[in-house]
């Protein structure tokens, strides 16, 4: 075959219009000529207003055609300072900021911070069981929210626009739980040093024990739509591969590590609100992929069912607030006619019974109590992972430092090594198995 050099392309007329006619060199002289082009590969900027970043997450991604050569996560675009507005305020006004953070499981947030207070304080062994036995409902039934949108936003994104509205619609169940329990649904600020804001109000037996039907009645559903659909398994089976030696490198917790086989679970290795009274297990998976955290999420959303079954049993008739009234509040809280505040009869009450008890209010809701000084580390195992809070306290009425290991944040060192060398699509499925919250990230 003889070869000769490119010549422009020549055109004719027709009736049909102009038709071009090109020869020039075989395929191995072109393949070649490429080869040795010095091209620059082109940097895509994924977000921070991008539909798949689940909230400002910025991701700077180097392709060479559609195969990501390298891939940065871009962090900063929330600006809470929740962290710094922590020391200006008291112990017990920190649950209001914290439930804000990773604003999809807040009651983790208020948690991972009321216990570490309570270990400063000596008082995790004062604080009653009926509270407890609260705080793990409450934990249970977020991790059940939270994996909800994870499912649904990560099928959104798929195009698996079902799986979206039953995720959704599911999640609704889980908050209309939370509103008959705290008033909202979303920020309760529920979970307090000491117990909790307030007891269960009526009918929240009855609702709970109907949700618990109503999932197991839904939960098969996503089996059904995902578990089994061949168009889905190969959507995500493969992608996001991160193995145990990477997940342990990079700090990941939760279900990324779990999806890598191990079974690391705070609630069994370090257990907190008496979680190893309760029976459940630690589901794992060796793929290492984003097929693997699926199935996880959803079997994990079976065992915290479990769990929220048994704490509906242990409801035993009790205090919800430790009894020392230097500590304790809003002590004895109660509803007024127009719905806010504590009710005429407990503030005439305050008021009637001692100056010394009306002093000692006014001091602890203006004031708030003194910690003693000392620092900590406590965690709690998220929907996400180990959230930790490292707190330091200079024995004043407010935290010198408070310090939180989001899991967002360190599961999101995880993406390019799930991104790197894969398909610029296959990115979004990546970060979707990942599951992280920005709020989270940016304290």
């Amino acid at each position: 075959m003889t070869t000769h050099a490119t010549r422009p392309a020549e055109a004719r007329e027709t009736t049909e219009g102009p038709v071009y006619t090109v020869t020039g060199g075989d395929w191995d002289e072109f393949a070649a000529a490429v080869e040795s082009a010095d091209d620059e590969r082109i940097v895509v900027n994924m977000g921070p207003q991008h539909p798949s970043t689940h909230g400002v997450l910025r991701l700077i991604l180097e392709i060479d055609g559609e195969t990501v050569t390298e891939a940065r996560a871009g962090i900063g675009y929330l600006h809470t300072g929740i962290e710094k507005n922590l020391e200006y305020r008291t112990w017990s006004q920190g649950p209001t900021f914290v439930t804000r953070m990773d604003y999809l499981t807040p009651f983790f947030n208020e948690a991972a911070y009321c216990l570490g207070v309570e270990k400063l304080l000596g008082i995790t062994d004062e604080v009653p069981d009926r509270a407890s036995v609260i705080r793990v409902l409450l934990m249970e039934l977020n991790r059940l929210s939270s994996h909800f949108v994870a499912i649904a936003t990560g099928g959104m994104e798929l195009g698996a626009t079902t799986v979206m509205i039953f995720g959704f619609r599911d999640r609704e169940y889980c908050l209309d739980v939370f509103e008959l329990i705290t008033g909202l649904r979303m920020n309760h600020a529920f979970i307090r040093p000491g117990g909790l804001a307030q007891d269960l109000p009526p009918g929240a037996i009855d609702a709970l024990r109907e949700f618990v039907k109503t999932m197991r009645k839904n939960l098969p559903e996503y089996d059904k739509l995902c578990s089994g659909n061949p168009v889905f398994k190969a959507r995500l089976e493969d992608v996001g591969y991160l193995d145990l030696a990477g997940a342990l490198a990079l700090g990941a917790t939760g279900p990324i590590l779990r999806s890598a086989g191990l079974p690391h679970d705070l609630r069994k290795s370090d257990p907190y609100c008496g979680y190893e009274t309760y029976d459940f297990e630690v589901p794992t998976t060796d793929t290492c992929d984003s097929y693997g955290r699926f199935l996880l999420r959803l079997e994990e959303m079976r065992q915290s069912l479990r769990i929220i079954e048994q704490c509906i049993e242990r409801l035993e008739p009790g205090p919800v607030m430790v009894g020392d009234k230097k500590i304790a509040w809003p002590a004895q809280l109660a509803v007024g006619p127009d719905g806010m505040g504590n009710s005429l009869d407990h503030i005439r009450n305050i008021m009637g019974t001692s100056m010394e008890a009306l002093i000692h209010h006014f001091k602890l809701v203006t004031e708030g109590f003194r910690v003693p000084a000392g620092q900590v580390y406590t965690a709690v195992e998220s929907a996400k992972g180990e959230l930790g809070v490292h707190m330091v306290s200079d024995g004043g009425t407010r935290p010198y430092r408070v310090h939180f290991r989001d899991p967002s944040f360190t599961n999101l060192q995880s993406m390019a090594a799930m991104c790197e060398g894969g398909m610029v699509a296959d990115v979004i499925v990546a970060v979707a198995s990942i599951d992280p919250v920005m709020g989270g990230v940016d304290r």
